[in-house]
């Protein structure tokens, strides 16, 4: 992990700039499905509400060549968060599924043929497994799996044993929203591009947490979500290789991604424009921009160190509870995510326990089935961590898990 930005955060001094924490005992411990949004970035938003909205790209006056300038400028700073190369590469989206869906279509309907291979994790969020199944239902391609350890790292053994010139591409993630495992990438990456494969980052779970260069990587294509960043909902990120991008057929038809338009034929915008038609998220992208301003002055090895810290205590602490099970790996080999069950307590219960508690969890499959059926549980808990969480937290969580665990001998009685 780059550290060159390491220092530690002012925790109380964050969460003032967050309207939901003026109640400090509440806990919120759902970042991994959606952070919560500082005021900076909704005051972004409010700004071009309220003094510039008009639409992109064409209007020839003042207010919207503003509003143009300004979603220019956040593609320009998400490049730069994520170091690519050229600002061309990165198309704006509605969310990470929608980035993996236009890979999957565009990309995937002019490569994947009958017979081909596409090598995927049985970590993966259902975003990235469900248009992969799709791809190869239209064209006959098959699909194979890498599994895990017992610990929930990936077993990255089975890749040279899987890995041939039938693979066209892996698709993984980079962290699993599940387990917090942190996949090994860059070998992933190096392998398959020495056989010949390319790669789609599923990164919706790294980029809001620690550096991801995807020039070091070289990975062929990288996606992430605005809302996993302190930024809105309806806004996400494609990056992909410039001469990959330049080669896939559009992915939606219609304004802004034309060149000339004729009664027959039509003639394409270059990228990014070839991959927003119609009017954007305007709005929605402006403050993903003043998002990554906001992550990115916070520091991002300050915020991982300040994970790894809330991390080592909930695993310290929650080791403590009587009939807990604990999935996944040890904190030095994840991100801020930590699943969990209740002997005798479903994880639903847990969740709503808590919630009068004032701590919010996740309670589900999270979007994936597969990796519930490799643990045999139809659900966990899950609790996730960000850059305004604290210790207090933690230990917030542990009360409340010794109180529904209570609450549920009550009832059984």
């Amino acid at each position: 992990m780059n550290t060159s930005d390491y220092r530690p955060l002012d925790v109380q001094a964050i969460r003032e700039d967050f309207p939901i924490f003026t109640d400090s005992s509440f806990a919120y411990l759902d970042s991994a499905a959606s952070t919560q949004t500082p005021r900076p970035v909704v005051e972004a938003m409010d700004a071009y509400y309220d003094t510039y909205r008009s639409n992109i790209h064409r209007g020839i006056y003042r207010i919207s060549e503003e509003a143009t300038d300004q979603y220019e400028k956040a593609r320009q700073k998400v490049a730069q968060l994520i170091n690519a190369q050229r600002t061309s590469q990165v198309v704006f989206t509605r969310n990470t599924t929608e980035s993996i869906n236009l890979v999957a279509y565009s990309w995937g309907s002019m490569n994947i043929h009958q017979g081909d291979e596409i090598i995927l994790t049985v970590l993966e969020h259902h975003s990235n497994l469900v248009p992969w199944q799709m791809l190869a239902q239209r064209t006959g391609a098959t699909l194979r799996f890498l599994e895990i350890t017992e610990q929930g790292l990936l077993d990255f053994t089975q890749l040279h044993d899987i890995l041939s010139e039938k693979t066209k591409l892996i698709a993984i993630t980079h962290v699993s929203n599940v387990l917090g495992t942190i996949n090994p990438i860059q070998s992933v990456i190096d392998a398959a591009h020495a056989a010949g494969a390319k790669v789609m980052v599923d990164a919706a779970q790294s980029v809001p947490h620690f550096h991801v260069d995807v020039q070091q990587l070289d990975c062929d294509f990288l996606a992430f979500s605005g809302h996993k960043m302190c930024g809105p909902t309806g806004v996400g990120v494609l990056y992909g290789k410039l001469e990959l991008l330049e080669e896939m057929p559009p992915f939606l038809g219609g304004g802004s991604m034309i060149r000339s338009v004729d009664r027959d034929i039509s003639t394409y915008a270059d990228v990014p424009a070839k991959f927003e038609a119609g009017t954007p998220s305007i709005a929605e992208a402006i403050g993903l921009g003043r998002a990554v301003d906001y992550i990115t002055q916070a520091g991002l090895a300050s915020i991982h160190v300040h994970e790894q810290e809330l991390l080592k205590h909930a695993h310290q602490q929650l080791q403590d509870i009587e009939g807990i099970t604990i999935y996944g790996p040890e904190p030095h080999q994840k991100a801020g995510v930590i699943s969990f069950n209740l002997d005798g307590i479903h994880p639903h219960d847990v969740a709503g326990i808590l919630d009068t508690y004032n701590v919010a969890i996740r309670a589900g499959h999270h979007c994936a089935q597969p990796l519930m059926k490799k643990f045999d549980v139809i659900a966990t808990a899950r609790a996730s961590f960000y850059l305004y969480n604290t210790i207090e937290d933690i230990d917030r969580l542990c009360d409340g898990l010794r109180y529904a665990q209570t609450i549920m001998i009550r009832r059984n009685k």
